[in-house]
C-alpha cells in the first residue's frame, strides 16, 4: 500500500477517512466541526506542527499532559538511554526506576503517602485507589460529587458525577452515591456505617473548572478523620504544578490518605499513572502482593520519563511559575469578558487551569472554532461544556498569552457578529 506524502492534501484526506472507517465516525465529525483538520506530525515546546507544517500554539496542554511542553530533551533523552537499555520489566527482578520514582514520589507527596503502585492512566489509578479503600476498610460505600470526573472505566466512571456519561453503560458498579461539590454537609450527610471513602478532586476540572471555598477540603479532611472514613484525592489534572503547587491539596494545608495520579507525570513523553497510600492503608497488601496488578504498569520507559520530569520541574521551578503565569492569564481573560457581560458569565481557575463559562454551549463550540482558526489549541470541559478550558503548558510566556488574550477577542467577536 502506497502512503501519501505526508505534506499533501492527499495524506491528511486519507487519515480523515480512515478515522471514519475505523475509529470514530463521530469524532471525525466533531473534529471537523471545531476546524481541527490536519494531521499532527511533531512536537516542540508550547507548538504542535501537522503534517503540513502549519504551527498550532497549544492551549489545551493535553488535557494536562504536557505540563513541560511537546517533547521536553530531558525527558526525551532519558527515555531514549533506557529504551536502548531495557525499555520494559521482566516484572520477575527488582526494577530501580521504578524504586526511584517511588522513593522521589514519597519524598514529594503531601502528608505521609509513602507507598506508590504504578499503572498506565488516570482512570486505572482511581480504580486502584478505590480499590485499596474497600480493601484497607471492609466497606463498600463511595461518596462522589456531582460534576465529578475520575474516568471512564466502571470504577471510575461509577466514582464521576454527570450522568450523561454514566447512563448508558448502567448498572454501574453498586454502593457510589454523589452530593453536591463544596459542600461538606451533604457529605457528612451521606456518610453511613457502610462509608469507606470520599473521592474528590481538588478543583473541578470537567465540571468547568470549579475552585471550591477555602474551608472545603479542610473541612472534609476533619469530617473524614472524625468519622474513620478515607479520603481520596484525585489530582489527575492538579497534580505536578497546574494550579501553582506541586499538587493542589497543598494550598489548603491538607493531605489525603490516598491520592491518584497521572497526565503530567510522564512529561507528556510517556504515559503513567499511580495511586499513592499512607503505611497505615497500605498495610492490607502486605497478606498478598499481587492482589492488584498491572502488566505495563511501573515500566522503565515510563518511569525513566517520569524521572526526568520531576527533575525538570523542580529545576525550571514550574509550580511557582505556574501560579505567576496562572495570574496573568486569569487576569486577562478577565478582562476580555468584561466587553461581553451577557455571554461570558465567569471566568475561574486557579494557576495555568482556567475555564470560561458561556450562556450557550453553542457559543462555547464556535469559540474554539475561532481559536482553530488562528492556530491554537483549546477544548470544552465534558462534563460542563459551556466552559472552554485553557490548560497551556507551565512553560508558557508572556507573548504566548498575549496572543491567546488577542485571539479570545477576536474569537467571541467573530461569533457574536456571526450570531447577529
Amino acid at each position: 500500500m502506497t502512503t501519501p506524502d505526508p505534506a499533501t492534501a492527499a495524506f491528511v484526506d486519507e487519515t480523515i477517512a480512515k478515522y471514519r472507517k475505523y475509529i470514530s465516525p463521530g469524532l471525525a465529525n466533531l473534529m471537523d466541526f471545531v476546524g481541527f483538520h490536519g494531521v499532527e506530525w511533531r512536537g516542540e515546546g508550547m507548538s504542535v506542527y501537522d503534517s503540513q507544517g502549519q504551527a498550532y500554539l497549544d492551549f489545551l496542554g493535553g488535557y494536562g499532559v504536557f505540563a513541560l511542553g511537546h517533547a521536553h530533551p530531558k525527558v526525551v533523552a532519558a527515555v531514549q538511554a533506557q529504551a536502548a537499555r531495557l525499555p520494559m520489566s521482566s516484572r520477575v527482578l527488582f526494577n530501580r526506576p521504578a524504586a526511584d520514582l517511588a522513593e522521589r514520589l514519597a519524598a514529594l507527596a503531601p502528608g505521609n503517602l509513602q507507598y506508590t503502585f504504578f499503572c498506565n492512566s488516570g482512570t486505572e489509578a482511581v480504580e486502584g485507589a478505590l480499590k485499596l479503600a474497600r480493601l484497607a476498610t471492609g466497606k463498600t460505600e463511595i461518596i462522589g460529587t456531582v460534576g465529578g470526573f475520575h474516568g471512564k472505566t466502571y470504577g471510575g466512571l461509577s466514582a464521576s458525577g454527570r450522568e450523561v456519561y454514566r447512563a448508558p453503560f448502567a448498572p454501574l458498579l453498586p454502593d457510589f452515591s454523589h452530593v453536591p461539590f463544596n459542600d461538606v454537609a451533604a457529605v457528612a450527610a451521606a456518610i453511613t456505617p457502610r462509608t469507606a471513602a470520599v473521592i474528590v478532586e481538588p478543583v473541578q476540572g470537567e465540571n468547568g473548572v470549579i475552585v471550591p471555598d477555602d474551608d472545603y477540603l479542610p473541612g472534609l479532611r476533619k469530617l473524614c478523620d472524625d468519622t474513620g472514613v478515607l479520603l481520596i484525592l484525585d489530582e489527575v489534572q492538579t497534580g505536578f504544578g497546574r494550579t501553582g503547587t506541586m499538587f493542589a491539596c497543598e494550598r489548603w494545608g491538607i493531605a489525603p490518605d490516598i491520592m491518584a495520579i497521572a497526565k503530567a507525570l510522564g512529561g507528556g513523553v510517556m504515559p503513567i499513572g499511580a495511586f499513592m497510600g499512607t503505611p497505615a492503608v497500605w498495610k492490607v497488601f502486605e497478606p498478598n502482593p499481587l492482589l492488584h496488578s498491572s502488566t505495563f504498569g511501573g515500566n522503565e520507559l515510563a518511569c525513566a520519563a517520569a524521572l526526568a520530569t520531576l527533575d525538570v520541574i523542580e529545576e525550571e521551578n514550574l509550580p511557582a511559575r505556574a501560579a505567576v503565569m496562572g495570574t496573568r492569564l486569569l487576569s486577562g481573560i478577565r478582562a476580555v469578558a468584561e466587553k461581553y457581560p451577557g455571554t461570558i458569565t465567569e471566568v475561574r481557575g486557579l494557576g495555568l487551569l482556567v475555564g470560561v463559562e458561556f450562556t450557550d454551549r453553542d457559543i462555547a463550540a464556535l469559540v474554539i472554532a475561532g481559536f482553530a482558526q488562528q492556530q491554537i489549541f483549546a477544548a470544552y470541559t465534558l462534563n460542563n461544556p459551556c466552559v472552554i478550558r485553557l490548560e497551556p503548558p507551565l512553560i508558557v510566556g508572556d507573548a504566548e498569552i498575549d496572543r491567546v488574550l488577542t485571539a479570545f477577542d477576536t474569537a467571541v467577536e467573530g461569533v457574536l457578529d456571526l450570531l447577529a
